[in-house]
């Protein structure tokens, strides 16, 4: 048993100083417990003028709200529903960057890091830890941060993939905290149907990139009949494990980490963290290399899902904010659109419902003022919602507005055929492709 030199939150966040950037543990694996100690150190006036930058986390985050104002700023690379009030509030911030080059951020020193402060697994007998749930940009994190701080915790899984020595991580401390965990609900009629519509497209031998939530897991609930497919993704959650337990997903034909699951971080059930513990057929990498573009394409049919928040006629996907209002982040969608596209045979899906929850539709003429696009037209392929499956690749804008109608919901498309005719002088109704 290798002895590990304990010290409490406290004293460990007391070498952090004042005017720094943190990078934080993500999702899953927020090292809550110095986020606690931190703000403790702030309510004494002790320090000021730290930003934070992460994946989305989950639980709350007291660094984004009005109280800490001028103490603490969230700069996130994504943004989750716990401080998405408060950065559309201005409380805190998002940092726009695709998933893969986040990373880069901190090896190349545009943002110079005083600390990292992560989550990690107790360590192996050769001192190795694991990143766990959550490698995503931490890797690069403790290789460019001026100090570490390790969160040791019994909850956290010792997944294979890219390890730490405890070498690299200058304070430890103890917190068995569970992780959090995430439920996700059945999937509603609606998002069956989008799911059979994307299923459709699957062939046998893909591999694999979606995301986490209720329209990813009513796909993987479609592809039960499907064979050997892989998976390489940045995440996953409890519907594709059912597909990994069951042999659907095998990767017995990728032609990288052939017969492994590659991902960079989760959210799920215990039963996910525990399929995760000591499992060499997991592979849990750098988030610089599940969302390369070019290692995505070395897998053969690569099929990369994601989804949108607003689609317009000609193609421009927006899927990190409503408008103005920021609402998620630009995250992996276009590494995984392209490496897709280079993939020989791949498919890139955007996937989505024709209207939102309160009804509107979000096929439109023209996106919303001050919506942003996260995969511009000539990165847009196949577009799917529960009304069919349309692929606009090597298609004219013209063609693509006839396309982009017949996918809408059916009391939506005289009004966009109309926006249609305005803009390009057709009716898709007397226009053949």
């Amino acid at each position: 048993m290798i002895h590990i030199p304990f010290i409490s939150a406290d004293e460990a966040v007391s070498h952090l100083r004042s005017h720094g950037h943190i990078h934080l543990s993500s999702v899953a694996s927020v090292p809550h417990v110095l986020i606690d100690a931190l703000c403790r150190r702030a309510d004494r006036g002790e320090i000021e003028d730290l930003h934070f930058h992460h994946f989305h986390t989950e639980g709350p985050a007291p660094y984004s709200e009005a109280r800490y104002e001028g103490i603490f700023f969230e700069q996130g690379f994504f943004v989750g529903p716990n401080v998405r009030a408060n950065v559309n509030a201005g409380y805190a911030d998002y940092l726009p960057v695709h998933l893969s080059d986040s990373a880069r951020l901190y090896r190349r020193g545009f943002i110079p890091l005083q600390a990292a402060l992560i989550q990690v697994s107790y360590p192996d007998e050769n001192g190795f830890v694991s990143l766990g749930t959550s490698v995503d940009c931490s890797l690069a994190a403790i290789e460019s941060a001026e100090m570490v701080i390790a969160v040791v915790n019994k909850n956290v899984p010792f997944s294979s993939g890219d390890l730490v020595h405890m070498s690299k991580i200058n304070w430890f401390v103890q917190d068995d905290t569970p992780l959090v965990t995430a439920v996700y609900k059945a999937p509603t009629e609606l998002e069956e149907a989008i799911g059979k519509n994307c299923a459709a497209l699957v062939e046998d031998g893909a591999c694999l990139q979606m995301g986490i939530g209720a329209l990813p897991n009513a796909l993987a609930a479609q592809l039960s009949g499907h064979k050997d497919l892989g998976l390489h993704t940045e995440m996953f959650a409890d519907g594709l494990l059912k597909l990994i337990k069951s042999g659907v997903i095998n990767g017995r034909r990728k032609k990288i980490d052939t017969g492994k699951v590659v991902a960079s971080f989760l959210l799920g059930s215990q039963e996910v963290y525990s399929f995760l513990d000591h499992n060499p057929d997991v592979l849990m990498k750098d988030i610089a290399y599940t969302n390369d573009p070019y290692v995505i394409a070395r897998n053969d049919r690569v099929t990369a899902i994601n989804s949108a928040t607003e689609v317009d006629l000609t193609g421009q996907i927006c899927a990190d904010s409503i408008g103005t209002r920021i609402f998620s982040g630009t995250g992996g969608q276009v590494d995984f659109v392209r490496g897709a596209f280079l993939s020989e045979g791949g498919k890139s899906i955007t996937a989505f419902a024709s209207r939102t929850n309160k009804g509107k539709n979000k096929i439109v003429a023209t996106l919303a003022e001050g919506a942003g696009v996260v995969t511009p037209r000539a990165d847009a392929h196949w577009i799917v919602t529960e009304f069919g499956a349309v692929d606009l690749t090597g298609k004219s804008l013209q063609e693509r507005a006839k396309l982009m109608i017949s996918i809408a919901h059916p009391d939506d498309r005289n009004a966009l055929d109309e926006q249609a005719f305005h803009r390009f002088g057709i009716h898709y109704h007397n226009f053949s492709i």
